[in-house]
């Protein structure tokens, strides 16, 4: 029971540090940057991330995943069906 509630309570933190709401603006090249540090396509990473960033104002942790962290970025969608935010 007590595992339960710290995970809980690192949920609740991560979703106030990286969830909708939790950047400004002129946090997103900083965030972007380190989002997109490890991946070969810096160049449209960074695209997309800045603008998902400027819409929704967070950026998950990490290089890859976590994005249910930021539930904006997580389903924002192309034309497609395909994820928009890297």
């Amino acid at each position: 029971m007590h595992v339960f509630k710290e995970e809980k309570l690192l949920r609740k933190v991560q979703k106030s540090r990286y969830g909708s709401g939790s950047l400004r603006s002129f946090q997103c090249p900083g965030e972007c940057t380190r989002r997109c540090s490890r991946t070969q396509y810096h160049k449209p990473c960074m695209f997309f991330c800045q603008k998902c960033c400027r819409k929704c104002l967070c950026v998950p942790p990490g290089f890859y995943g976590n994005k249910q962290v930021c539930s904006c970025y997580n389903n924002w969608k192309t034309k497609r069906g395909g994820p928009k935010c890297p």
